[in-house]
């Protein structure tokens, strides 16, 4: 059993006094600021985990490419019989506990925390048997190089890293589109440990409250039912009590229904962009800590500590269930026939929750002479108040019996592969009968947006069509664990589909048009051949004015009904095959 957090701080001390495995007993910046508002540079966190490494066959360093700076995306991993094959650890019956830590450096709780807890455990031999420990030391590196003081509302530590990666991206929003390095490695580091509890460590901005952390879980509506119910009950409800326990009550991240907190808190739907929506595709338990930016640095990295070691000791205690309830869910996605792939706040239902706040109100603004929002320390209060916590599919898509993907998208190919999704390549040129899906309407972004204009509320029909497969294109069989991803990456309507970030953007322009002067001749002969067009052409004038005032419009109706309008407009060109 693990030492009690709350005295962990002192005995670190007393290993290091009494000279107990002085090689790994280091303390870090942390531990030696009297005011403990103090976190390590890049290099001081390189060179530490080097030494804690060194010399021992139960924890190892794992590169597994680069970054968008030239330096390695490291994997500590701890496995206390000494073996590190993902594979055969799987097949051994272990449980993987996988924490990411410094997606946003600026939020360096979970670094500090990470090394101290991976210290601990070393020196202790604390981890479980059956528990394989992995770690990101600091997943932007980019960022925790960039150090300085860039988060005006966060207190300490005395200085940081920067949010924004090289490319000046927030990778927590870059799981599921890959436009990074960084991105794109984590992807195939995940796929081979395929975690069973995940596990994202952050700091939030936004209202003040009298709590030091606040979590985030996978949404309990999104993921696969008995997944999540044996999350929230084995995993959840118990890591609110211990955390109680040991002083750091929690509650759900506040995301806000009005301008402060007591209007009503709204339940965080993490879609795949973010990492725990990213993990839950591949059914991993996932949490996001959000530690309270105006609490005491010390405060913070505590309490992300013991949030660390109790999720590890659940894990431990949930093993084997938490293994047969995963392996379970696989197999069910894989005989399931629709999936949601699109989610809307269900306003119909409201909960209630305990909160302990502290009361705010408006006051005069010293700069500019305007009523601002501020929040009274010296008033706490606590009260009930609504917490909209469940969310229903907006979206659903029946599921078909392959996809089929033209060659010719390489990246989304690389993405699939690096999930582990299983492809097959035509042998030969082929003409198959699929249905495709025509884009009817969707809205794009007016903004750039991590470095996209991506699309939204997207709409399609679905058309029975012959359509022209080349060798080498790839069929991507849906009876297969990595389902979830598939679905969610090709089904345009899905939020964050493979489509709405912009990776299919050809298909909405045209190619070719034509002359106004030339095609009027054209168009009547066209009117006069075909009556049945005619009808069509009357009938649309009469229901839209916009249509019957605009000349150059119905010039452009006729066009766009003809033998010379390209087929491949607004044609999603991913075959589906039933």
């Amino acid at each position: 059993m693990m030492i009690p957090t709350i005295i962990r701080p002192y005995l670190t001390c007393l290993f290091i006094l009494c000279g107990v495995a002085v090689s790994v007993a280091q303390k870090i910046p942390f531990e030696l600021d009297p005011d403990s508002n103090s976190t390590f540079t890049y290099q001081e966190l390189t060179d530490y985990y080097k030494a804690l490494t060194k010399n021992r066959d139960d924890v190892r360093i794992f590169e597994y490419g680069m970054t968008d700076v030239g330096k390695p995306l490291d994997l500590i991993v701890v496995s206390k019989d000494g073996v590190f094959d993902p594979v055969e650890i799987k097949k051994s019956g272990k449980a993987v506990v996988f924490i990411n830590n410094g997606i946003h450096p600026g939020e360096p709780e979970g670094i500090d925390a990470s090394m101290m807890f991976l210290r601990d455990v070393l020196i202790e031999q604390t981890l479980p048997e059956d528990l394989v420990l992995c770690i990101v030391p600091i997943y932007n590196i980019a960022g925790m190089l960039n150090r300085g003081t860039s988060r005006a509302n966060q207190n300490g530590p005395k200085a940081y890293g920067f949010r924004g990666s090289r490319q000046h991206y927030d990778l927590n929003r870059d799981f599921i589109k890959g436009d990074t390095r960084n991105s794109q490695v984590f992807q195939k580091m995940f796929v081979t440990w395929d975690p069973d509890v995940f596990l994202d460590t952050h700091t939030s901005n936004g209202a003040d409250y009298q709590y030091v952390m606040t979590l985030i879980e996978t949404h309990r509506d999104k993921l696969a039912p008995k997944l999540s119910s044996f999350m929230h009950a084995a995993f959840t409800l118990p890591l609110y009590e211990r955390m109680e326990s040991a002083g750091y009550p929690m509650v759900p991240y506040v995301n806000t229904l009005g301008s402060t907190p007591e209007t009503g808190l709204v339940s965080f739907l993490e879609t795949p962009r973010y990492s725990s929506g990213f993990a839950a595709l591949h059914h991993t338990i996932g949490y996001i800590p959000e530690t309270h930016m105006w609490k005491s640095y010390r405060e913070r990295v505590w309490s992300t500590y013991a949030l660390i070691e109790y999720l590890v000791t659940l894990t431990d205690e949930n093993r084997t269930q938490l293994l047969q309830v995963r392996k379970e869910t696989k197999e069910l996605a894989q005989q399931q026939t629709e999936f949601p792939v699109r989610w809307t706040l269900d306003t119909t239902r409201v909960d209630s929750i305990e909160f302990h706040g502290f009361r705010s109100g408006t006051k005069p603004s010293r700069i500019s002479g305007k009523d601002r929002l501020f929040y009274d320390r010296s008033k706490p209060f606590t009260q009930n108040i609504p917490y909209y916590a469940h969310y229903i599919p907006e979206v659903t898509i029946r599921k078909p019996k392959a996809y089929i993907v033209p060659q010719a998208y390489d990246r989304l190919i690389d993405l699939m592969t690096r999930n582990g999704v299983q492809m097959r390549a035509l042998q030969a040129d082929t003409v198959l009968e699929v249905e495709m899906y025509r884009i009817v309407s969707y809205q794009s972004g007016r903004s750039a947006y991590e470095g996209h204009f991506p699309h939204s509320n997207v709409e399609v029909e679905t058309q029975h069509k012959a359509f022209p497969f080349y060798k080498g294109d790839w069929v991507i069989d849906t009876n297969q664990p990595a389902i979830r991803y598939i679905v969610e990456t090709l089904e345009p309507q899905a939020t964050d589909s493979f489509f709405n970030w912009n990776f299919f953007d050809g298909i909405l322009s045209q190619k070719e048009y034509f002359s106004p002067y030339i095609f009027e001749e054209e168009a009547g002969q066209l009117l006069r051949e075909d009556p049945e067009l005619r009808r069509r052409f009357e009938q649309e004038k009469r229901e839209r004015k916009e249509l019957y005032q605009d000349g150059r419009a119905q010039l452009d109706w006729i066009y766009k009904n003809s033998r010379y309008y390209e087929d491949t407009h607004l044609l999603y060109p991913v075959g589906r095959q039933f």
